[in-house]
């Protein structure tokens, strides 16, 4: 089984929705998914979301689920610095997303023992999720066993970007996922458009045109 799962466009946050930069790059985006053979398509309840993934499925004629799970996550962690917040319970909620995400994996043969995954129904079927880059990192600390902390603050995947995760079944029955492509914007190079910076944060500090 594929997993390809897709980080919104350029947001304009200000009405959870695309910039004209993101539109244009959802565009391209749509090129490029409309080209695969996709079992299921998944989406995120907030617009910017469900705005990126809006081009694709009319191109194909196809809806996409809607699962609340795929928003944001948006929990603020805890830390001994700051002593005025409300205590968050990032844990639980970790929890919930990846019990829905290992619940839709055995509907479609693949169910979470441990650290790997027992097949129940083997596959190559391409499963597509529109969501957003807090929350991809979540989806793959799960299926990498790691800590979401490593892959939030240590990778940086732009708008519209394309992650790949296949299944390897290496031994009967027993499978695990492995990330193949990551962050790929291949779609936005073939028309010689360039990457939006919401990705990331100033290179330095003193420049003020980048974001702080």
């Amino acid at each position: 089984m594929k997993l390809v799962i897709v980080r919104h466009g350029d947001p304009d946050y200000s009405i959870d929705s695309l910039t004209e930069k993101g539109w244009k790059e959802v565009e391209y985006l749509s090129e490029r998914l409309a080209k695969l053979d996709v079992k299921e398509f998944y989406v995120s309840p907030l617009g910017r979301a469900r705005d990126t993934a809006s081009l694709t499925l009319k191109k194909m004629n196809r809806t996409a689920t809607e699962c609340d799970w795929l928003q944001e996550f948006n929990v603020l962690i805890d830390r001994p610095d700051i002593t005025d917040r409300k205590k968050s319970d990032a844990k639980g909620y970790y929890d919930y997303v990846t019990g829905k995400f290992d619940q839709l994996l055995a509907e479609h043969g693949y169910v979470r023992e441990g650290h790997y995954y027992r097949v129940t129904k083997a596959n190559d079927d391409t499963l597509v999720f529109f969501c957003h880059f807090g929350l991809e990192c979540v989806l793959l600390s799960h299926l990498m066993s790691v800590s979401p902390m490593v892959l939030w603050h240590g990778l940086c995947a732009a708008p519209s970007s394309v992650t790949t995760v296949n299944t390897e079944e290496r031994r009967e029955g027993i499978a695990s996922f492995r990330v193949s492509a990551f962050g790929d914007i291949s779609h936005l190079y073939v028309h010689d458009e360039p990457p939006a910076f919401a990705a990331r944060f100033c290179e330095m500090y003193s420049n003020e045109d980048e974001r702080h």
